[in-house]
């Protein structure tokens, strides 16, 4: 008897192994929490009011990361890391839908300073950082890109989009920043310019107030 209840314990243990790894296989991508969100929250949430020098508003990198996120796109590109806000939130959800995100800064303490904060973060295995004119750089890279958030110079937004137009996949998205801000009217040309174009769709969010366009591209 004493062997049947032994052998009714082991199966009964067994069975209960069996179960739980099959409720692990079984569990849906994002389903749970895992220690890079933690450590992504922590790093944001601790931060949150203490971002500088053109980096965008908290509400502002949450949008970001909900476009990228909800639509699966993985080919994210940035015009304007300044010190790595932004890059945090889209490398955050890049992690999420398997892609990465190539940034772009001009000045060269910024740079560091964001690389510095990616290892913080704990998302820099998901980011190419570039230290270069993005004037010169973004008409060479090859693309295609999901998804292109620009917060640099107002007055080459036009350009930055007339070069990774032919770039960006059906369905992807072109993304600028301080649209809605008075000194920002150097935007005016591209927002008149994208928003006549047939083939993409423009809306803009008001997030903290600065003032999101997100152009999507359809099918010609």
């Amino acid at each position: 008897m004493k062997v049947n209840r032994f052998h009714m314990g082991l199966i009964a243990v067994v069975l209960m192994i069996a179960s739980a790894g099959t409720h692990r296989v079984g569990a849906q991508p994002g389903a749970g929490t895992s220690s890079l969100d933690v450590t992504v929250k922590a790093f944001l949430d601790g931060a949150r009011y203490q971002w500088r020098e053109w980096n965008v508003p908290y509400e502002d990198g949450q949008i970001l990361h909900d476009l990228v996120v909800q639509n699966g796109f993985k080919n994210v590109l940035e015009i304007g890391t300044s010190t790595g806000h932004s890059a945090i939130w889209l490398a955050w959800a890049a992690s999420k839908t398997g892609g990465t995100v190539i940034t772009i800064e001009i000045d060269r303490n910024r740079y560091e300073r964001a690389l510095e904060n990616f290892r913080k973060a704990g998302v820099s295995q998901y980011i190419d950082a570039r230290l270069a004119n993005a004037h010169e750089l973004v008409k060479t890279l090859p693309g295609p890109f999901d998804f292109v958030f620009s917060d640099a110079d107002k007055e080459w937004y036009l350009q930055y989009f007339k070069d990774l137009d032919p770039k960006i996949r059906v369905n992807g998205c072109f993304v600028a920043h301080n649209v809605l801000r008075s000194w920002a009217s150097q935007a005016e040309e591209f927002l008149a310019y994208v928003k006549a174009k047939p083939n993409y769709r423009t809306r803009i969010e008001r997030g903290s107030g600065e003032g999101i366009s997100i152009s999507c591209k359809a099918a010609e």
